[in-house]
């Protein structure tokens, strides 16, 4: 009886939970001017039950009863939190957020909050930034966020570096696109210009500082950038962009999406873009005596090629349920600047599938993604290849010579795959206690087909499993403190189980929000790390250790490991034109992974003997560069953002950054190089300890422009055969002593990089809610300015768009 009484009382309390919901329908439209709002998030508060307005600003959504508070956001928007009551139609206008204090965003806790609200610090790029930047590569905006190293490697290559140690293979700031990784699965790095996403097609980016792996996993060990995509239900129409430029730039992209029906959405994306590189020869040199200038690199092709696209179904079978099904693909033809000169990417595929189902507390995903190219190689070593062929064999023809310059391993051939899947839970008791739970799963599955990896052929897969799962529980004591605390526990077949735990505690309010946090990450190795196989075994992974002629023991490479303690704050504390966006932080380091380094010569790699790992040991005897574990060493440093709203149209901002460190010069354990001292090439920091950007902003109704500057402080950088250093007396790279503008090593130093003003400006013109005309000027002067080794100065670049908005298909 007892049981039969439960059993009803639970029936009935469901059967009154039933009929106290109802469907409340509404409009949300812009205080400025009455216009409907499309893809205004409304969002039943805490929970992540909600729906997007439509292409005229309507909303429907199931309600569970009269106490149940609609959240409405949207970026560039204030939030508005509204009780329900007994309402059935509910119109909401938003009024402007001139200072983003209201930004909702997703990146710090995995749940939607106000950036003032969240324990992490959080920068966002959004949608006016987007469609102003008259250029196709988004990347460029990443240059005006604060706290960031922003580098240019050419016409496209755009990348970024958080709080220090940046080198030519940097896999340790994790990129993410709609709840996926975009890195590529043997290298670990950015898929940056290989991505799949075009610049119509994205809602905004988020960029985290600092580590936020207890959430995300690992490799986001010093940053994170998340790109969002667009709903279709709130972007319903076509846009068509065509554009134009100096180094040969055009550019065609379009997106469509439409709303089929209440259940029924689409959206579909594509994008050809042409350009040619800069007019740069890196060196190669084939000997210790040299002249400056070395030899041309063999076969260059400054051509480059983006072709990428994406489609997406979105199905909503029931209120409160989405499923979404997602799919893209790029190929791309670019030069990349590596750790030993540059490669040539020609015609690198990345292919994805996603499927998503988002239902009231639950979240769940399977995605794969694969990477292809076989023709892609490094310029260096096939140069090299060359000359030393040619010279051994005057009369062979020209093209036997291009064929076998591939011979010792410069051509890179990729078969890699990656399977991914998550589920995740959250919910709230009485409104205060947060919690969240998530479990993932990843399988690579890397194939070089024999060319880059210690893999043997086109069916010989190294495969790796890791699970990990993660919990973050969130505290409101009231009055605006909250308390957060995450985990995450992470399994890997090769370097094992890590425990990374995440604490925060936010007190916000009108001014704005305190916040103070401690967190740790970890940067992983990279299949390339544990098993790359480049040029015919010279360089060879350490996923399993190495036993060195004099009978020492280099460990086989395990994560590098980091602890943060920050304190930030982000507010507006006198009135509502003025914000400041500030932090201060604290890291500890300790087993830094290296960048490629020489170990000497080897007789075994694991249990193995060097003659049957390395395909080239009849040259190199077992010499061997690797990768390892060193070092215990602290970071800190700050960042302040200041802006200022002139007028309701226009805004000014200045960013400022502070990096430093300290090492136990003591401690042999940091003597990378081991010359028996610690010095700064040791550390490896690659990063300025200052740098500066400000700016101005125009927003009318018809003209939008800015201008937009940052100084970047002289510095020296080394990342293993690359380097850019003044002359440091009686220190030495790559065996040979530093010495600006002379050869060191296996390439030329041509000085620090950094020490640079440059000025961008933009401006353009809405002749009408569907045409719009944007104009830019990248290094406005032609400063002559270096950001990367192996990469040209960046010169000036021009380019100019028109955009065409069409309405929505009704």
């Amino acid at each position: 009886m007892k049981h039969m009484f439960l059993t009803c009382l639970l029936l009935l309390s469901g059967t009154m939970l039933m009929a106290q919901e109802r469907i409340v329908k509404g409009r949300v439209t812009s205080a400025l001017n009455n216009e409907g709002l499309p893809g205004v998030n409304v969002l039943l508060k805490d929970t992540n039950t909600g729906v997007v307005t439509n292409t005229n600003g309507y909303y429907e959504i199931a309600v569970p009863g009269p106490e149940a508070v609609l959240v409405f956001s949207f970026v560039g928007f204030l939030s508005e939190e509204v009780k329900v009551a007994n309402r059935q139609s509910l119109d909401i206008r938003l009024m402007e957020d001139l200072e983003q204090m209201s930004e909702v965003v997703i990146s710090g806790t995995r749940r939607a909050e106000k950036i003032t609200e969240t324990p992490a610090t959080i920068e966002v790029i959004g949608k006016r930034e987007l469609e102003n930047i008259g250029t196709f590569n988004p990347g460029e905006l990443l240059a005006r966020v604060k706290g960031v190293d922003f580098v240019r490697a050419g016409v496209v290559g755009t990348g970024i570096n958080v709080r220090g140690f940046n080198s030519n293979f940097n896999a340790k700031n994790l990129q993410v696109t709609d709840g996926r990784f975009s890195t590529l699965i043997a290298t670990g790095l950015p898929m940056g210009p290989l991505n799949t996403v075009i610049k119509e097609d994205i809602e905004r980016m988020e960029i985290v500082l600092g580590p936020n792996a207890a959430l995300f996993g690992p490799n986001a060990h010093n940053g994170l950038l998340n790109t969002i995509t667009k709903d279709p239900r709130g972007s319903a129409g076509t846009i068509v962009s065509l554009g134009a430029g100096n180094q040969s730039m055009f550019t065609a992209r379009a997106r469509h999406a439409q709303v089929l029906s209440d259940k029924f959405a689409f959206k579909v994306t594509g994008e050809y873009t042409r350009a040619e590189e800069f007019d740069y020869v890196d060196s190669v040199y084939l000997g210790a005596v040299v002249p400056k200038r070395g030899v041309v690199e063999y076969r260059l092709d400054n051509d480059i090629k983006f072709l990428r696209g994406e489609t997406g179904l979105y199905f909503t079978p029931v209120s409160g349920t989405d499923i979404i099904v997602q799919a893209g693909a790029s190929n791309s033809t670019y030069l990349s600047p590596t750790n030993v000169g540059r490669n040539q990417i020609r015609d690198w595929n990345i292919y994805y599938a996603q499927a998503k189902l988002v239902h009231n507390n639950w979240f769940a995903q399977l995605y794969h993604t694969w990477s292809s190219t076989d023709s892609t190689y490094s310029i260096d070593d096939r140069t090299k290849a060359y000359h030393a062929i040619k010279a051994a064999n005057p009369e062979m023809s020209e093209a036997e010579l291009a064929r076998q310059s591939f011979s010792t391993g410069a051509l890179f051939r990729d078969k890699s795959r990656r399977w991914n899947a998550e589920l995740q839970y959250n919910n709230h008791i009485a409104k205060k206690f947060y919690y969240t739970f998530g479990a993932q799963w990843q399988r690579d599955m890397a194939n070089s087909m024999g060319t880059y990896l210690l893999d043997k052929n086109e069916d010989d897969y190294i495969t790796l499993n890791q699970i990990g799962a993660y919990g973050q529980f969130d505290y409101n004591f009231g009055q605006g403190l909250k308390a957060t605390a995450a985990f995450r526990g992470d399994h890997h077949e090769i370097y094992g189980f890590n425990f990374l735990p995440k604490f925060g505690l936010v007190k916000s309010g009108e001014w704005g929000g305190v916040r103070l946090t401690y967190g740790q990450g970890i940067a992983a190795p990279t299949i390339l790390n544990m098993y790359g196989d480049l040029f015919s075994g010279l360089i060879l992974g350490n996923a399993e250790g190495f036993t060195m002629a004099d009978g020492t023991k280099i460990e086989k490479q395990k994560v590098e490991k980091m602890q943060t303690f920050e304190l930030g704050y982000r507010g507006q504390p006198m009135g509502n034109r003025f914000s400041i966006d500030a932090n201060a932080y604290y890291n500890i380091s300790e087993n830094f992974l290296s960048p490629a380094t020489l170990l000497g010569v080897a007789t075994q790699r694991g249990n193995q003997p060097m003659s049957e790992v390395q395909s080239g040991y009849a040259a190199y005897n077992g010499l061997v560069i690797s990768y390892v574990n060193f070092g215990k060493f602290n970071t800190y440093g700050a960042d302040l953002g200041l802006s200022y709203m002139l007028t309701d149209a226009l805004s000014a901002f200045v960013n400022y950054s502070y990096f430093g460190y300290s090492i136990d010069e003591q401690d042999l354990a940091n003597d990378f190089n081991k010359d028996g001292k610690v010095t700064q090439t040791d550390l490896l920091v690659n990063s300025p300890n200052h740098k500066m950007a400000g700016g101005l902003t125009y927003a009318g109704s018809k003209v939008f422009g800015s201008i937009f500057g940052r100084w970047v402080e002289k510095y020296n950088y080394f990342s293993s055969y690359q380097i850019a250093s003044e002359t440091i007396p009686g220190a030495t790279w790559g065996g040979m002593p530093i010495v600006e503008d002379a050869l060191s090593g296996n390439a030329w130093n041509y000085g620090p990089l950094g020490g640079f003003v440059t000025f961008d400006v933009s401006a353009g013109y809405k002749f009408s809610p569907m045409f719009r005309l944007s104009a830019q000027v990248t290094n406005l002067f032609d400063t002559e300015m270096r950001e990367f080794t192996a990469a040209p100065p960046t010169g000036r670049l021009f380019s100019l768009e028109l955009r065409v908005d069409l309405p929505a298909i009704k």
